[in-house]
């Protein structure tokens, strides 16, 4: 635990430099995502960075791209891509785009940024693991302003229908977006209430941010059968950064 907590300020770390050397970027979700994404990498998926298109390895849908400065912070520390890559976020020739690009990234599974459509794809690999007999797990991560979109609920619909018991949604629940809280732009709440009614296990944290809490998601998900899980985690928007915590204002703007 104490190794895996000195990932995640590392990872904090590199979010915050990164987007100031961008000079733009997304730091706010991307440190509240930090533990899910860090534990995911470092702990519960069965990766192989010496391989990162192996055909039996678990998969990572970002749905939320474009809080990729978290994502690239993992797959750096993981072995996936350089260290000092990391400050060519953003630049014109660079491959570290300000949203993830599975052509060009090793660690990326599927190019997103447009927002909704990570669960749909999701649920295209879990149903693909299902046919191959395969038994790799699919892992996507939505944030809440996010699930204001139409397609998420459609895909969620589906997820539940095909049995989709290798799908594990993470609900990154810091209750901001851009243009100020979830609940005043589009209220999505309660979410755990609609994830149950489309036929969804349904797993709340009271801090998502609490590594010890994640991990014991992962493991009780693993235990459901016949139906996917959704993990909805409160977090805090910016955790770690004490000027940035629960501002929407630092959504996406880059530090100084």
């Amino acid at each position: 635990m104490e190794n895996l907590e000195k990932i995640c300020k590392q990872m904090r770390i590199d979010i915050i430099e990164m987007i100031a050397a961008a000079g733009s970027g997304h730091p706010g979700g991307s440190l509240s995502a930090c533990d899910m994404i860090a534990t995911l990498f470092f702990e519960k998926m069965n990766i192989d960075p010496s391989r990162p298109n192996w055909e039996d390895r678990d998969r990572f849908v970002l749905s939320k791209g474009h809080v990729a400065p978290a994502l690239y912070a993992a797959l750096a520390e993981r072995g996936y891509i350089p260290r000092e890559d990391l400050l060519s976020l953003r630049k014109i020739d660079s491959y570290l785009q300000g949203h993830p690009d599975m052509k060009h990234t090793n660690g990326v599974d599927m190019s997103t940024g447009s927002l909704g459509q990570g669960l749909s794809v999701a649920n295209g690999m879990a149903i693909a693991a299902k046919l191959d007999k395969k038994d790799y797990r699919v892992y996507v991560m939505l944030g809440d302003g996010e699930v204001q979109e139409g397609q998420i609920w459609e895909a969620a619909m589906s997820s539940a229908h095909y049995h989709l018991n290798n799908i594990v949604a993470f609900l990154d629940y810091n209750g901001l977006q851009i243009d100020g809280n979830v609940t005043d732009v589009m209220n999505p709440t309660p979410i755990d209430e609609k994830f149950k009614a489309f036929g969804w296990n349904v797993i709340v944290l009271e801090n998502g941010n609490d590594l010890e809490s994640v991990i014991a998601a992962c493991e009780e998900a693993k235990t459901v059968k016949g139906k996917p899980t959704v993990v909805v985690a409160r977090t805090v928007k910016g955790k770690g950064v004490s000027f940035m915590e629960n501002k929407a204002g630092w959504h996406g703007t880059a530090p100084s």
